[in-house]
């Protein structure tokens, strides 16, 4: 049902479902409720997304498009090399200016880590999305080891977007832009290729 096209009806029990779940938690948050909200009843909320896990599922699948479509759209504006990694710092700001509630995949990991719902191979992906994404980056910018810098950007990634909600530090991601900057500068010299230029070795 994940790739099933939408009715309008779908559509608004989807947007209606996603806003309540991320403003108050998957668990909290019932059918009825969703239901109510958006004008419609649970019959045609089961007959769309087959139960409440359903929805689940496509709330999760619909932020994971929207995030990957932002950052991506955003990367791709920038010059191509270090300012496309860090970037990826400057969209999640932008991002969490509007999400106060920080990662919706973090949130929802908390409520079903531990169990063997699908939704958790959705969180997985998400995560790996984010990691590839900078290991890409690293490799279009020339970097040795690309793998294991996206690893490491992607974890300074993941600290600064729960430092800046539960740490409660409002500098978390500069902070971490700060840190993958120097990181990069640090490894300039191992670089196989600038601006597509094949660096020689020594």
């Amino acid at each position: 049902m994940l790739d099933k096209p939408l009715t309008p009806a779908g559509e608004r029990i989807l947007t209606v479902a996603s806003e309540l779940f991320y403003a108050r938690g998957i668990r909290a948050v019932g059918v009825d409720l969703i239901a109510e909200e958006a004008g419609t009843t649970k019959k045609t909320l089961y007959d769309r997304f087959g139960s409440k896990d359903g929805l689940v599922q496509r709330y999760l699948t619909r932020r994971y498009g929207l995030w990957c479509e932002h950052v991506s759209r955003y990367v791709e504006s920038l010059t191509p090399g270090d300012a496309r990694i860090l970037g990826v710092y400057d969209a999640l700001d932008l991002w969490m200016r509007v999400n106060h509630r920080g990662c919706g995949f973090v949130n929802a990991f908390a409520e079903f880590g531990g169990t063997d719902s699908p939704v958790l191979e959705i969180i997985k992906s998400e995560k790996e999305w984010t990691r590839s994404l900078f290991a890409r980056l690293a490799d279009d910018a020339g970097y040795a080891d690309a793998e294991q810098l996206g690893s490491r950007l992607s974890v300074l990634h993941e600290g600064a977007v729960v430092m800046g909600t539960a740490g409660g530090r409002d500098d978390a991601i500069s902070v971490a832009r700060d840190v993958a900057a120097e990181l990069l500068a640090a490894l300039a010299g191992a670089r196989k290729f600038v601006a597509g230029v094949e660096l020689p070795r020594t």
